[in-house]
């Protein structure tokens, strides 16, 4: 029979999370939620996540598409974007802050005024009232109209309705009553986990654990009822000891299966924040070294650089690649683990990868 041991889990994960390309709505709800990031090195992790999925993919298709996707901007484990159908299981969200009286009052008042004026820019609330400057989250002040906007979008009074310039563009929103009853709130924190489980998996027991803590964000009110699904884990998902550690994976996958197979000569430059890479517990687990994500790491004291690639060669991540654009053309610095592969199929895999990220980028067809 075949062994679940970490080499199995290792094509395991590699597998299940690179299916056939397909198109950009299907891509994302295939993969239940996809990370976003601000930072453009060379494009935004959301861009480089979805290139290796969605066929034909290019930077900022996702962005000019939005507007006519049936997907939406919100919080889960973190901020990223989701197939709309999953909003039902995060709202009516109860913010972990409640909002003092004023604030209360001071967020009806912009509700009505988004209602009445439909897409609304954040410039135009700021225009229309004065709400001064408040600390901004990393040091610094915001402009208190702007950290407003993002309360309301949090509590779900209102959601993106498009993006211009990368700033985002609110309409209101009413979200449906749910069922509150004890059986019904357990049903949708499970549901949720199962789609954790499913972007993640396999998961070692210790980051499933924190998973069900960072669910804690996309949906604070069933907090309680997440942690009573983790307690039944075991009945849940399926599951193998490895190494005297638990892993979990969806019910109807085998890690040992002989299907899951890996592209022995690909070479993909992977965003931090790709399912495959996210969790820097299982990482080391499968790959025996520890990647870091140091852009906002002093420069003095960063060892891969300021937004590391890190480099899926076969079924091993061997290194990691800062990638710039200067003059219209990819400019590469690589860093490896161990020793630099030499062979002639290292070097066509890693010419096709940078062609790849050429027309990705669009520096090249």
């Amino acid at each position: 029979m075949p062994v679940i041991d970490h080499d199995a889990l290792r094509r395991h994960a590699i597998a299940r999370t690179f299916f056939k390309p397909t198109t950009l709505l299907r891509a994302i709800q295939r993969l239940g939620f996809v990370q976003a990031d601000p930072i453009r090195a060379p494009a935004r992790a959301q861009d480089l996540i979805l290139m290796h999925r969605v066929k034909d993919y290019r930077a900022g298709q996702l962005e000019a598409r939005y507007a006519r996707l049936a997907v939406e901007e919100d919080c889960l484990v973190n901020y990223g974007f989701l197939a709309r159908e999953t909003l039902a299981l995060l709202h009516p969200r109860v913010a972990r802050r409640a909002w003092d009286e004023a604030m209360n009052a001071r967020a009806a008042e912009v509700l009505e005024f988004i209602r009445a004026r439909g897409r609304t820019h954040p410039q135009q609330v700021q225009q229309a009232f004065s709400h001064g400057r408040v600390a901004g989250y990393w040091g610094g002040e915001l402009n208190a109209s702007t950290h407003l906007l993002d309360g309301m979008h949090y509590r779900g009074l209102l959601r993106v309705a498009r993006r211009d310039s990368g700033t985002r563009v609110y309409e209101a929103i009413e979200h449906a009553a749910q069922d509150d009853s004890p059986q019904a709130r357990r049903e949708r924190a499970g549901a949720l986990l199962d789609m954790i489980v499913s972007l993640y998996a396999p998961l070692p027991s210790p980051s499933l654990g924190y998973l069900t803590t960072l669910l804690g964000y996309g949906a604070p009110q069933l907090k309680t009822e997440a942690r009573e699904v983790l307690k039944h884990a075991k009945s849940r998902w399926a599951h193998a000891k490895v190494d005297g550690e638990v892993w979990y994976w969806p019910s109807d996958e085998n890690p040992a299966s002989r299907a899951h197979r890996v592209e022995p000569e690909r070479l993909r430059f992977l965003a931090p924040f790709d399912p495959l890479v996210w969790d820097r517990r299982r990482f080391e687990r499968l790959w025996g070294w520890a990647y870091r994500f140091e852009a906002y790491t002093p420069a003095a004291k960063r060892t891969m650089g300021h937004y590391a690639l890190p480099m899926l060669w076969g079924d091993q991540v061997i290194g990691w690649a800062n990638l710039k654009v200067e003059g219209g053309t990819l400019v590469p610095d690589l860093g490896f683990i161990g020793k630099r592969p030499r062979d002639a199929a290292f070097r066509a895999a890693l010419d096709e990868a940078y062609q790849e990220m050429s027309v990705f980028l669009g520096l090249a067809e």
